[in-house]
């Protein structure tokens, strides 16, 4: 075709050129060979050379050829073609200047260069559209290859890298499109097609995924660029606009990318008119339809949020168009549209110089937050609290918002999910780090000044009152003053009407109404606006035609009415005289100088302290609720948050909270945790805290450590010192704490600084904790420690002298030698002076009423049985220097009384005696056990090894396979065995034996504990209990016949630290005897519901483990354990929850007990009452998860109907049934079940509970299922309001295929259950526990009257409860406890 006859139409597709379209319509008149392509190439290369550009009019067959066979042609052919088009490209570029600038060009010329333009573009861009599909398609064959050289496969492939090669052709089209090519067209209008064919490969190139990577950032920026020019030049906004929003929906890498696209075309380019248009697209999409296409929602919600940070004033424009998706389902897009009004908030409309407008817009923005911290869906409110937390560490957030926002915060702390809990402790941290009132945040101080301050301006406003002269006061000025409060007093009146108040107010028969006005004028002068409102009141009634009371407009409202009146009279003509105001008579000689200015600035200055106080207080009041809050989160199970807390409180504490102390102890005990992170928390938290202390020298700054971690040690519990010696070793094993914090410590405990006593104690109990680190630091001045606490003064420092022998046990390992121990334990002879001391002031302090004697005796001894060789003669020694003080003292009190009377010792000195004997014999036990089991241990081994040494050579190459490790483990089997049989014999045997020493103070102790009477002292009971409680762990046969007299006491004791002391020895029984302890374990049970909060605590911890490590049969009675879950205290009731946490982790284990536990707290007598019941199922049932227990007891609640006996227990089993997780299968067990439960459903509140379980279960019902919940519901209506004859009538209809099925199932079921289950399975109310005692004939003639069904875990009777224990009555069961295997099912 000649270029002069024909047009060159841009096709959609490439074989639109192959046919004819139209008149003049360029159509390839043939697709030239594989084989043939490279000669005509090199003929198009030829006539571009003498032609130019025009050459491509004549040769864009070969081109197309090319284009056609892409995937065929040989690698070298492609890139030799992309490189001379864009040489064609590149010189058409640098010609038309020329051309478009030449105004003699003919029309011919002019069409011809147009067609040309079209081909070499359309050319060059199906090229690079080609290239880069092959590109994309090779990057995935190389991605599931892996591994290494895929750049240089890629490469191989293409025979050059393709990436490097996009940029030139973008920035050589950008180039191209900047000219004023549009003249090449009729009537200067570029047609559509040509603009669309290069932005369209620009759009192709965006939706490759590796356009994200950093090494494509050249072509991305080139691909901005080109649009940016087609947007500006060519009116391209448009279709730009619709196809980002389909990109945004379709791929979710783009959200970025676009954002920096659209910023630079709004910024460099001047296009702000693109973002409201995408905007506009995006607020008109359907919130419904977004809530169904969860990828498009993700995208266009990262594109507004990434868009709000980087042109946030731009957006704001917009942001009505958006406010629609925060009422939409998806929480996505309300996320975004919240994120987009911080930035604004943040960049846009933060500071004090914002206008009117712009602060009410950031007003709204920051109420709509607030607004959303209630929002539905978690992920929003938590997404709102991190928002507020930008804000506030920006400093962006208005003073007046400060109390509000954080009183959101601290509500938010109670919310059920850990994520917002975390979010609203950050935003909380950030308030504290950013607080514009003080570094010092303690309420209590704050209150002194604030009330100070206050009372300070209520004087200057008095003062002014009476001072001022009234003709410089304005009465505007004034009244604008007081209109806030009146009208709060005014709305006050109006809304709740007080009778009876004001009458002494009320408007007398002779005043005139000048004089009402002037009274009503003095009232609202003095605020006392009650009265004036009330006086106004009257007066309205009483002069109806005088001024100013008639001119009331009744249209206005009363309020509006009342507050013009008043402000009439207020700033009336009429003046306050000169009787009113005798000072005005002095002031009006007066000249009008700066003294009332002056006085008015203070008077201004005041009211901003004030303000200031106010607002300071009450933040510091909000911080503290918080922390009462934030407390109680620190045992999560969510490790962030638990993270979070402690952070929080480290920073609370470092503005000053006094409170704080409580959270930075309370968060001790989480250096156990097994979560690493917690216990580094913990660890970074105490470092922070101290030890970085503030000081000028080194010196100073461990007077400063050392001075806050005393703070920590007073009145600290056994458990904290604990803790606090667990993180002081870590720091000293880490070398954290630096010298001159030992050398400070020494100086005090020595004193050779001035401290006081209790100064000098922290600094040996810190010593003591550093010694478990590195042990040398105690153990290199033993002598020294010696002389500070156990020297000969008077009177001696027990306190001191305990911490002393705490800090010598840290130089040695208190645990039991390990097998594999070659070195013999650290010990000290008999003759150190150490153990003189020791032996010293216990014996001469038994005969001092001193209470610290006992906690240091006891300290003693541990201290002697850990370190001295042969402990057992130096304890021995000191029992019989104390007895022989303590029979010396008997007989001089035998000597001083008359002699027909009973000579009587000192109760104090009895209880000293007891007690050391009771300390001495617990630590002989368990030195036998520990470290003359572990020494025998080692020397057997040493032992062995020795005459495994001696053997001949030719033994140990005899061919035996069996390494030395094997014989020893062998032969350590039966030697550990007789090692221990040995101990077990002296503690049997020998320990208790009449002629050993501990064996003297049986009898008395026995007397004193069979005596209660007699022997009252509670003091002395409470040692006298605890000995007889050591002496029962040495021996079995010692403990079975004193095991009725420690239970009777702990029954029947009236002093609680008994009961308790008591309670934890025998605990401490039931370990090592369980066979003996396991018959009384019911009165174990009892101490659960003990009157005392005290035992009932200890009774909890005691029986957890017990229960945990299955130390007790768990049976019916941990019942008492769930009645704990509603215990008044909240420690104990933290407690039971902890236990049945631990519980649920066992294999089915609160499963077999649910229906003893329910059964016993269902019952009439000795059960609970029916909300807490609710309480109690509700925490318990939520351990229920698995579908077959919820089926299994389902079928067993449903029977349970047939066997309950009242109302109560009727409501109490349909709550149960509708707390269980059911699905489709439990729900047709209940079906199979309805004649169990229907006649009972006329009851409102059991018809309510199972028509809960119908709502539960259509909200995930599939449809299949929905048909069997409808037949459900249909038989709960019915029965409900017709009887249970009524669901037959509609059985009938509805045909009995369920109960067909349900009567298939049974043999089955039949066949696999055990006889002796069957009464569980039938679930059925035991008889009820009783707390009072009966006769056990008269139990047994009511147990006659009516057969009752019990489970076989009931098997106590209720007289095993009662502590009336005679002989015949002491249990004989001695049956040995079998711990089931953890995969057999219970029957």
């Amino acid at each position: 075709m000649s270029p002069q006859v024909w047009e060159f139409h841009l096709p959609l597709s490439p074989e639109e050129l192959l046919k004819s379209g139209g008149v003049n319509q360029y159509v390839v008149q043939e697709v030239l060979s594989i084989r043939h392509l490279p000669s005509h190439l090199k003929a198009f290369q030829t006539a571009f050379r003498v032609q130019g550009p025009l050459a491509v009019l004549e040769h864009f067959d070969t081109i197309y050829s090319i284009l056609h066979h892409f995937r065929s042609i040989d690698p070298g052919l492609k890139e030799d073609t992309l490189e001379f088009l864009i040489k064609v490209v590149s010189r058409h570029s640098q010609e038309l200047p020329a051309v478009l600038d030449d105004a003699a060009l003919s029309v011919s010329d002019r069409s011809a260069h147009l067609n040309a333009l079209k081909m070499n573009c359309y050319a060059l861009i199906r090229l690079l559209e080609s290239f880069e599909t092959m590109s994309s398609q090779t990057g995935l064959m190389n991605l599931e290859l892996g591994g290494k050289g895929r750049k240089s496969r890629a490469k191989a492939t293409h025979g050059f890298d393709w990436e490097e090669e996009r940029q030139p052709i973008l920035q050589l089209l950008t180039q191209l499109l900047q000219l004023d090519i549009r003249h090449l067209w009729n009537h200067s209008i570029i047609e559509e097609e040509f603009v669309s064919l290069v932005t369209g490969c620009c759009y192709r190139l965006l939706e490759n995924p590796t356009i994200s990577h950093q090494k494509n950032r050249p072509t991305r920026e080139a691909v901005t660029h080109l649009l940016g020019v087609a947007l500006t030049r060519y009116n391209h906004m448009l279709s730009a606009t619709v196809k980002i929003i389909q990109m945004l929906q379709h791929f979710e890498h783009l959200a970025s990318i676009l954002v920096a696209a659209v910023s630079l075309w709004a910024t460099d380019y001047g296009m702000k008119s693109i973002v409201g248009e995408i905007v506009r697209e995006i607020g008109q999409k359907c919130p419904q339809e977004l809530s169904r296409d969860p990828t498009g929602a993700k995208g266009f919600a990262a594109f507004l949020t990434e868009l709000a940070e980087r042109i946030p004033a731009i957006l704001m424009s917009s942001m009505c168009i958006l406010l629609d998706h925060l009422d939409g389902e998806n929480y996505v897009m309300r996320n975004a549209v919240l994120a987009a009004m911080a930035e604004m908030v943040l960049q846009v409309l933060s500071g004090d110089q914002l206008e009117v407008a712009s602060r009410d817009t950031r007003d709204q923005f920051l109420d709509t937050l607030q607004a959303h911290c209630y929002d539905v869906n978690s992920f929003v409110r938590s997404r709102v609290l991190q928002l507020f937390t930008r804000i506030v560490q920006q400093k962006a957030l208005p003073l007046t918002r400060f109390q509000a926002v954080v009183a959101l915060a601290v509500g938010r702390l109670a919310d059920k999910s850990v994520l917002v809990c975390k979010s609203a402790i950050q935003l909380l941290a950030s308030f504290l780090a950013n607080n514009p009132f003080s570094c010092k945040l303690s309420d209590t101080d704050l209150a002194g000044p604030l009330q100070k301050e206050t009372q300070k301006l209520q004087e200057m406003r008095a003062q002014r009152r009476a001072t001022a002269p009234s003709a410089e006061l304005d009465p505007t000025e004034e009244w604008e003053a007081m209109l806030p409060e009146l009208k709060a007093t005014l709305q006050q009146l109006l809304t709740l009407p007080q009778e009876g108040e004001g009458m002494s107010e009320g408007v007398a028969e002779t005043e005139t109404p000048e004089e009402v006005e002037g009274r009503i004028r003095q009232l609202l002068a003095k605020a006392s606006y009650k009265q004036a409102i009330i006086l106004t009141q009257e007066a309205i009634g009483h002069f109806r035609e005088s001024e100013p009371f008639c001119h009331v407009d009744p249209e206005d409202s009363e309020e509006t009415r009342f507050l013009s009146l008043l402000g009439a009279i207020f700033k009336g003509p009429a003046a306050p005289t000169q009787e009113e105001n005798p000072q005005a008579t002095g002031c009006k000689d007066k000249p009008s100088g700066s003294e009332p200015e002056e006085r008015s600035d203070e008077l201004v200055k005041q009211e901003l302290l004030v303000q200031y106080l106010q607002d300071a207080h009450s933040f510091s009041l909000q911080i503290t609720k918080a922390i009462g809050i934030i407390s109680k989160m620190m045992y999560e199970h969510t490790t962030t948050v638990v993270q979070e807390v402690i952070e929080f409180f480290v920073m609370v504490f470092q503005f000053g909270v006094p409170q704080a102390l409580f959270g930075v102890r309370r968060m001790l005990p989480l250096i156990w945790s097994k979560e690493p992170g917690v216990r580094d928390a913990v660890l970074n938290a105490y470092r922070q805290l101290y030890l970085k202390p503030k000081g000028d020298s080194a010196r100073a700054k461990a007077q400063t450590l050392i001075h806050n971690l005393s703070l920590l040690l007073v009145d600290a519990s056994v458990g904290t010192i604990q803790c606090l010696e667990e993180i002081i070793c870590e720091f000293v094993q880490k070398d954290e704490l630096s010298p001159a914090v030992t050398q400070v410590l020494w100086e005090q405990a020595t004193e050779k600084v001035p401290c006081s006593p209790l100064e000098r104690c922290s600094s040996v109990m810190l010593l003591g904790m550093m010694a478990r680190g590195k042990p040398e630091i105690v153990g290199s001045n033993l002598d020294t420690l010696v002389n500070i606490g156990l020297d000969e003064k008077l009177p001696p420092d027990y306190r001191l002298a305990q911490q002393v022998c705490h800090a010598i046990a840290n130089i040695s390992d208190r645990r039991k030698p390990s097998v594999g121990e070659r070195h013999p334990p650290f010990r000290l002879p008999q003759e150190h002076r150490l153990f003189e001391r020791l032996r010293e002031m216990v014996t001469k302090g038994s005969v001092h009423p001193d209470p610290l004697w006992v906690p240091f005796k006891e300290a003693a001894v541990g201290l002697i049985y850990q370190l001295a060789e042969g402990p057992e003669v130096i304890c021995a020694r000191i029992l019989q220097d104390c007895a022989k003080q303590a029979l010396e003292k008997l007989e001089k009190s035998d000597h001083q009384e008359a002699p027909q009377e009973t000579p009587v010792l000192p109760t104090f000195l009895l209880m000293n005696l007891l007690s050391l004997a009771g300390d001495v014999a617990l630590q002989q036990l368990v030195h036998l056990e520990q470290a003359v089991s572990g020494e025998l241990c080692r020397r057997r081994v040493l032992r062995e090894e020795q005459e495994h040494k001696r053997k001949e050579p030719k033994e140990k190459v005899s061919g035996s396979e069996s390494t030395l490790e094997e014989e020893m483990g062998l032969g350590g089997a039966t030697a550990d065995d007789t090692e221990a049989e040995l101990i077990r014999g002296i503690c049997e045997l020998e320990l208790l034996e009449g002629k050993q020493t501990l064996a003297a103070f049986v009898p008395l102790l026995l007397k004193v504990c069979n005596n209660p009477g007699l022997y009252s002292n509670p003091e002395l009971s409470t040692a006298a209990s605890l000995a007889l409680g050591k002496f029962c762990m040495i021996s079995a046969t010692f403990c079975d016949s004193q095991l009725r007299l420690l239970f009777t006491m702990l029954e029947k004791s009236s002093l609680p630290i008994v009961r308790s002391n008591l309670m934890i020895a025998t605990g401490d029984l039931a370990i090592r005897f369980p066979n003996l302890v396991d018959p009384w374990t019911p009165h174990l049970y009892a101490r659960l519901r003990d009157p005392s909060q005290h035992v009932r605590k200890t009774a909890a911890l005691v029986m957890t483990h017990l229960i945990l490590k299955d130390m007790v049969k768990v049976k019916g009675q941990v019942s008492e354990m769930a009645v704990l879950l509603i215990d008044p205290a909240p420690q104990i009731a933290a407690l039971a929850k902890n236990f049945f946490n631990e519980l649920s982790n066992k294999v089915n284990a609160i499963y077999n007990l649910l229906p003893d536990i329910i059964s016993r707290l269902s019952a009439p007598e000795g059960g609970v009452e029916e909300e807490p019941f609710h309480t109690i199922m509700k925490q318990l049932l939520s351990y229920i998860t698995k579908d077959k227990q919820t089926e299994s007891l389902v079928e067993k609640l449903c029977q349970r109907f047939r066997t309950a006996q009242t109302e109560r227990q009727y409501r109490d089993l349909a709550y149960c049934v509708s707390q269980l997780p059911l699905t489709e299968r439990g729900l047709r067990k209940m079906l199979d079940n309805f004649d169990c439960f229907g006649d009972k459903l006329s009851d409102e509140s059991i018809f309510s509970a199972f028509l809960s379980i119908v709502g539960k279960l259509r909200r995930g019902a599939k449809p299949e299922g929905k048909a069997v919940i409808d037949e459900f519901e249909q038989k709960l209506r019915a029965c409900h309001t017709r009887g249970l004859d009524a669901v037959e009538e509609l059985e009938v209809g509805q045909g009995s295929s369920q109960r067909a099925l349900s009567a298939r199932k049974q043999p089955a079921a039949t066949r696999h259950r055990p006889v002796a289950s069957t009464a569980s399975d039938n679930f059925v109310t035991p008889k009820p526990r009783r707390t009072t005692y009966q006769h056990p004939n008269t139990q047994q003639r009511a147990s006659r009257k009516k057969l009752r069904i019990v489970f076989s875990s009931d098997e106590s009777s209720d007289e095993e409860l009662s502590a009336e224990m005679t002989e015949d009555e002491t249990p004989k069961k001695t049956t040995p406890i079998r711990r089931a295997s953890a995969h057999r099912h219970r029957s």
